[in-house]
């Protein structure tokens, strides 16, 4: 009788180190693991739940804030430790990400800070309602005397660096581009608004920029040509516009209607998504650095942070003192978000609430790598959607969502109630992307 054995060397299956993980050999047939499956998705529900477990987004406050409400704040593109923040009472703060701590404060304007950006020298352009917008050199021995000062006619209410040339754009009464090298505007960009909210260069194109007005309106200019190109009205008033870094016609506004809005601006007649789930006028939105994501702080005291390509937010930050929000900014490294409410604090946020900013073995990685991997396999499972989705929300928040929910369905009753009762095709369905937009009017 003849008998064949595998031979295989043991040196193949034994670690060159003790720290070294054995190699083991497997057959991935699936006739050999009938309960693959349902291990995967064990595994799949203990990695959602203990994601909810470690869940700790609030990481600390910068200092000790401002004396009264955080209104602006304004990260260096160029750095990932380093922000400005401006308050109610005319004070501006640069701090140290690092250590939280304060770097400097400065006397800037007398009332509120509306605006601030970071120019690429990496000095500092603040402006206020006392009609004046000032240049702050941070690493000067005297920090306090500003390197220039330009005079607006009147109160200015948002500021916005070019990406690559000494230019800026304010908006006020109307929208005015200037030379850093000059004194007075040096273009005219208005159109129609008696007051303009807020403007935002385009960082990838960056000859555009766009602004919101008092009359609900959204507007594109073209530096290029000193003259808006194409406005789109809507119901309610935008707050806030922010361009995503990634797709360079992508912009995401903040509106007073309780939701934020994604728009391609070369066709501004349909929104490309709607981000719902706040229960009060949104006051500020920023994308992430890598942008697949974007936050947004509201008048409901809390923060949410959505998906791109989702229309529901995936978390929501609150705290017991925090109160309503007025801006909100990713950092640069898109792991921490920070926020600024009306009672003076800024806080810093994770932007993954179970995340932890150790060092990580290569056997942690790979296991939350697997972990990923099955959560998004499975994410439709019933138990694991239900557990994935359930956030704690203040009683406030509940019980204005649960109101909003009947307005909502009493609506919707109502116009079917009169779709059926009236003539074929007289009532049309009105889109969900579509039914905020009044009108898209370009300029001649």
């Amino acid at each position: 009788m003849i008998i064949k054995t595998l031979s295989r060397s043991s040196d193949t299956y034994l670690p060159a180190r003790s720290t070294e993980i054995s190699r083991v050999s497997r057959n991935l047939d699936p006739s050999l693991h009938p309960f693959e499956r349902a291990r995967e998705y064990t595994r799949a529900l203990n990695a959602t739940k203990l994601e909810s477990v470690f869940a700790a987004p609030f990481v600390g406050q910068l200092g000790n804030g401002h004396t009264d409400g955080v209104y602006s704040l304004a990260k260096d593109f160029g750095k990932i430790n380093s922000v400005a923040s401006g308050s109610g009472d005319g004070t501006v703060k640069f701090w140290d990400l690092t250590s939280r701590d304060q770097h400097a404060s400065i006397s800037a304007h007398k009332g509120i800070v509306k605006g601030l950006t970071v120019t690429l020298e990496g000095n500092l352009l603040s402006c206020g309602m006392d009609s004046t917008v000032k240049l702050w050199d941070v690493s000067a021995p005297d920090s306090s005397v500003p390197l220039k000062t330009f005079l607006g006619s009147s109160g200015f209410t948002g500021v916005d660096h070019h990406r690559s040339r000494p230019t800026f754009a304010t908006s006020s009464s109307k929208v005015e581009v200037w030379d850093l090298n000059r004194s007075k505007p040096i273009s005219d960009l208005s159109w129609g608004a008696d007051n303009v909210n807020t403007v935002k260069f385009n960082q990838s194109e960056q000859s555009i920029l766009a602004s919101t007005g008092s009359d609900r309106s959204i507007v594109i200019h073209d530096t290029r040509s000193s003259s808006p190109v194409q406005k789109l009205v809507t119901s309610m008033r935008s707050n806030a516009i922010s361009w995503n870094p990634m797709e360079a016609f992508v912009f995401a506004a903040a509106n007073e209607d309780f939701n934020t809005y994604l728009y391609d601006m070369r066709k501004l007649t349909r929104s490309l998504n709607v981000y719902k789930n706040h229960v009060a006028a949104v006051m500020d939105v920023d994308f992430s650095p890598t942008g697949q994501e974007l936050v947004t702080g509201s008048y409901d005291k809390t923060l949410r942070i959505f998906r791109v390509r989702d229309g529901h937010s995936r978390d929501v930050y609150h705290t017991k003192r925090m109160q309503r929000l007025f801006c909100v900014k990713f950092t640069m490294d898109a792991k921490y978000i920070l926020s600024g409410s009306d009672e003076g604090n800024i806080r810093v946020w994770r932007s993954e609430a179970s995340s932890r900013s150790g060092a990580q073995s290569a056997r942690q990685r790979t296991k939350l790598e697997y972990d990923a991997a099955l959560k998004e396999r499975y994410k439709n499972m019933p138990e694991i959607r239900r557990i994935s989705r359930h956030r704690h929300v203040p009683s406030h928040i509940k019980t204005a969502t649960d109101i909003m929910k009947i307005e909502i369905a009493s609506r919707e009753r109502k116009e079917e109630n009169v779709r059926r009762r009236s003539k074929k095709g007289s009532v049309p369905y009105s889109k969900e992307r579509e039914k905020h937009i009044l009108g898209v009017a370009l300029k001649e």
